[in-house]
């Protein structure tokens, strides 16, 4: 009998800001420049394509983020490149690996969006992803002419429309219309062009596409909100979904929710992916790894991030003894009563000081693997089996080194027990994913 393949693991590097905490640039033997040093960037994405992870994903902003100047002035993670520029550029240095850009829904047009993804789809060889967002920072807005942030509701109304029309302009083309034949003197077969001449509630787009369709037929639809409008956003039109979920029993509840919204959109649950932020350390020892968290964590600025703190438990941790354990008798107010929970949980479990909780959760505070490469490959197992996740997109604590860590020594033991790739099975992101590419809506046959 054929031994069963054990399930794969799907791993993406987050790399806008090349690192999301605060204090990764202070690190010591980190590079303080790299979110604008192209070298570097270049460099980190073919040690990401050498450890054959399935994607460079690049988050964006459209504005600097709204944050307390104290926090602003010490913050790498408010400016970096724009995605579409700087991925056409490592699509020329790279191979194999996908890339993934997120554009606004809210504050674009669905013919740019398409014109950009359709492009880096063609320049890389089948290799884009679309990270879809509404764009929650409302500063946002008032770079766009703008007074007031989008409601909500209608940002999703909104997004739900444009990955119609996105998706129907990629389809302007039959994948056989350019016949380009230079006898005939025919370049493009016109009967196999659609007009697409959508007229709906927040858009109108004439088409057809003035590129050919994506080598993909469609760029991978990624999503990452987390509302009730996002998680049915990403039911109905996502391939992965980018989370957040803080520990296994959060992933598996997310993990269920999503797929069962999927199967009931009509659509085949294998068809999305579930991806959660995954912050990795690796050390010698378990303890290893963990005072390098701490020393990351002690390069945050205390001042600017006991905000932070205070926020998740509801009241001001400033009036707190820095370097003492929290005090035992802190009331329970009417704010998260999750995030004063999920507080006193890590300081126990830790027993951090009032500055270490205020530095953590000023630094990163979302879901962790800190070990050795066993110990941590033993989690990411775990949440496979168990199905909280399909894979992880991976936050480095501080490059280069964070990521050679995950490379050399994480990726090979994840390889040994067989639940990550030897080497790329094909050549496009879809190939990596196991997601097959959509048939064209408007001429099926092609």
């Amino acid at each position: 009998m054929a031994e069963t393949k054990k399930k794969q693991l799907h791993l993406g590097a987050f790399m806008r800001p090349v690192s999301l905490h605060t204090g990764a640039w202070r690190y010591p033997g980190a590079h303080p420049d790299a979110n604008f040093n192209f070298a570097d960037l270049v460099s980190f994405a073919q040690k990401l394509e050498a450890a054959k992870f399935d994607a460079f994903f690049m988050a964006d902003h459209l504005a600097v983020l709204n944050m307390p100047d104290a926090a602003l002035r010490r913050s790498h993670t408010v400016t970096s490149f724009e995605p579409f520029t700087l991925l056409s550029a490592l699509a020329a240095l790279t191979r194999r690996i996908g890339l993934v850009a997120t554009a606004s829904t809210t504050y674009d047009q669905p013919y740019h969006i398409a014109r950009r993804f359709a492009s880096l789809d063609h320049i890389s060889g089948g290799r884009a992803g679309w990270n879809i967002v509404t764009t929650a920072n409302p500063d946002a807005a008032r770079n766009f002419g703008l007074d007031a942030h989008v409601e909500h509701g209608e940002r999703y109304a909104r997004a739900r429309e444009f990955y119609d029309v996105v998706t129907g302009l990629w389809d302007s083309f039959a994948d056989d219309a350019f016949v380009r034949d230079v006898e005939s003197g025919v370049f493009v077969d016109t009967a196999r062009m659609h007009v697409l001449d959508h007229q709906g509630p927040e858009l109108s787009v004439r088409g057809p596409l003035n590129i050919a369709r994506p080598p993909q037929g469609w760029p991978v639809i990624v999503q990452a909100g987390q509302s009730e409008p996002g998680r049915q956003l990403a039911a109905e039109t996502a391939e992965v979904v980018f989370c957040a979920p803080r520990d296994l029993e959060a992933g598996k509840a997310f993990y269920a929710d999503i797929k069962g919204r999927t199967k009931a959109a009509g659509r085949d649950p294998e068809s999305i992916k579930l991806l959660p932020a995954a912050f990795i350390v690796i050390g010698d020892t378990v303890e290893e790894a963990q005072a390098k968290r701490l020393k990351l964590d002690s390069l945050v600025s205390y001042e600017s991030s006991i905000a932070s703190l205070s926020i998740s438990l509801g009241t001001d941790a400033s009036q707190f003894e820095p370097d003492a354990p929290l005090p035992a008798d802190i009331p329970e107010t009417n704010a998260s009563k999750s995030g004063r929970e999920g507080v006193l949980k890590l300081a126990a479990t830790e027993g951090l000081t009032v500055r270490q909780l205020a530095q953590r959760y000023g630094g990163y505070s979302g879901l962790a693997f800190v070990g050795t490469a066993e110990s941590v490959a033993n989690e990411m197992e775990k949440w496979l089996v168990e199905e909280g996740s399909d894979g992880f997109n991976v936050v480095f604590p501080y490059l280069p080194q964070g990521l050679d860590d995950v490379a050399e020594r994480l990726i090979p033991e994840l390889q040994k027990r067989g639940i990550f790739r030897q080497d790329y099975e094909g050549e496009t992101l879809r190939d990596h994913l196991g997601l097959e590419r959509p048939s064209n809506r408007f001429f099926p046959s092609a």
